[in-house]
């Protein structure tokens, strides 16, 4: 068993992938073997989470989730420990292997109770009511009229909560609550944990995932999960960037940075925008930053940030510059588009230039016909609204499965997407998707998203050659760097997106 960190790399399985693992390893081993494994696993977990606790309540459901908590339910009990069990249903409902452990439970001596009990900070409550087989198998049963008093109990108590392999209702696959699973306002106040058992899941990592697990380990139960191919992998530290010492500004790229509508046109400056995409490449690391702001727009950027080079748009060299478009684009970037489109090599496109392309067919044949030409390579960087534009759909339903939404981008488009969010996304076509470990809320402020834009395109332009799989981990890189920043601000000090670009180093 280890404890998942943002460090290190992670295969992340789908439901169909973990089940046939289960079934190929059931199949080879006694009877009850993956179940008495997963209970001592939840067992030796919970005896490290709280083993001073005065009440450990575990909750369990009729199918092999109950079935691992009636295990460790047996263990617990037997080491003495001050444990009591509650069960969803009858125990002629348990299938063959939760049904033994039923009994073992009962044979140890578990204390049985209706209700939930009261629970203190020092206590311990366990989640083992659902797991994998809520999304394979609808009950055809009504619902216990119990089940919303149990959730809210696990969820809004100040114990520690222990979940096994899955908060009850997290669909696996997306992150996202089953029908009437949804955790609403029953936020408790104790820490949150997840063992998730033979596999990881993407939906532990994005979109409700990272709120309802909490920290997340993982025991494979002594099976091998090598032959089954993952559905995305979950992004570790990138490698450090090496400079050597005879490397010049050369080595690292030009970024140009287009974006920033003036005043002139709608009243609506946003300019702010750009020159926070530049700052963050230049911190990021890039050999030149070029800044060039739209619709006649002037900074006084270059006081704080003299390293800065303006231009004008018509001036740029887009064909050897890694360029970033969109950020405070406004109306103004639309005009601009189409010579972008087809005359940059590596190309960043965000925020406005993004909405731009999404109302118009012709500018979404151009993107498209950049997956032609060998020597470019596109990211595209949208929130999930954007990412519905693009895809003539709804935020809702992009957030209904993420990993489905960006991998769509990517196809259609032929580019690499970032699909930003509680777990941002990076798909590639041809490339197993990746999810990012780092960031939080702090986050959740204006220009952070222009910030990440601006650290894409310095990552992208020191990337030694042009690909899919180049561009991907160009993205992912920032990603996590952009991320780690915010997981590393001190939480008495307010995070405003210059800091954060400030924050960035071009070491990580």
């Amino acid at each position: 068993m280890h404890r998942i960190s943002s460090q290190q790399p992670h295969a992340l399985h789908a439901t169909a992938a973990t089940r046939a693992l289960e079934a190929a390893a059931s199949a080879a081993l006694p009877p009850c073997t993956l179940m008495q494994r997963a209970g001592d696993a939840v067992a030796r977990l919970a005896l490290a989470l709280a083993p001073h606790a005065r009440t450990i309540w575990i909750a369990c459901g009729t199918g092999n989730n109950g079935g691992d908590g009636l295990e460790a339910a047996a263990l617990l009990q037997a080491a003495g420990l001050p444990v009591c069990a509650s069960l969803l249903g009858v125990p002629e409902h348990l299938p063959t292997d939760a049904a033994a452990s039923w009994q073992r439970a009962r044979s140890a001596g578990v204390r049985f109770v209706d209700a939930p009990p009261a629970l203190g900070p020092q206590d311990l409550c366990v989640d083992a009511l659902f797991g994998l087989g809520l999304a394979a198998q609808p009950r055809a049963r009504a619902p216990d009229a119990r089940l919303p008093q149990w959730l809210a109990h696990l969820r809004g108590s100040a114990a520690t909560l222990l979940s096994v392999d899955l908060p009850s209702g997290l669909m696996a696959d997306t992150g996202t609550w089953a029908s009437g699973f949804d955790a609403g306002d029953h936020a408790g106040t104790g820490p949150r944990h997840t063992l998730s058992l033979l596999t990881l899941h993407p939906g532990l990592f994005t979109a409700h995932g990272r709120d309802a697990a909490g920290t997340v380990w993982l025991d494979d139960l002594g099976v091998d999960a090598g032959r089954q191919t993952p559905a995305a992998y979950l992004c570790g530290m990138p490698a450090p960037a090496l400079r050597p010492h005879a490397s010049h500004k050369g080595s690292y790229g030009d970024v140009a940075v287009l974006g920033g509508e003036g005043l002139a046109a709608r009243g609506m400056g946003m300019m702010g925008a750009a020159v926070l995409a530049a700052v963050a490449a230049l911190h990021g690391g890039a050999g030149r930053v070029l800044l060039a702001l739209l619709d006649g727009g002037a900074t006084t950027a270059l006081a704080q940030y003299p390293e800065l080079m303006l231009r004008r748009p018509d001036a740029l060299n887009l064909a050897q510059a890694t360029v970033v478009c969109g950020c405070g684009g406004g109306a103004a970037v639309a005009d601009v588009l189409p010579r972008v489109l087809a005359q940059a090599g590596r190309l960043v496109l965000d925020a406005d230039a993004l909405n731009a392309i999404a109302a118009d067919a012709g500018l979404q044949a151009l993107l498209a016909a950049r997956a032609q030409h060998g020597a470019r390579t596109t990211v595209l960087t949208p929130h999930p609204l954007e990412a519905a534009r693009l895809l003539d759909s709804c935020a809702a339903a992009v957030q209904a499965d993420r990993l489905a939404a960006a991998a769509t981008l990517a196809r259609r488009f032929g580019c690499t997407v970032v699909l930003k969010g509680s777990g941002s996304i990076i798909a590639a076509p041809g490339q197993i998707p990746l999810i990012t470990p780092t960031g939080n809320a702090l986050l959740a402020t204006a220009g952070t998203g222009d910030v990440l834009a601006g650290l894409v395109g310095a990552r992208l332009a020191a990337a030694p050659h042009a690909s899919h799989e180049a561009a991907q981990q160009a993205a992912a890189g920032a990603c996590w760097q952009h991320g780690a920043a915010a997981d590393a601000w001190s939480a008495d000090q307010a995070l405003t997106a210059l800091r954060l670009a400030q924050a960035l180093h071009h070491k990580t």
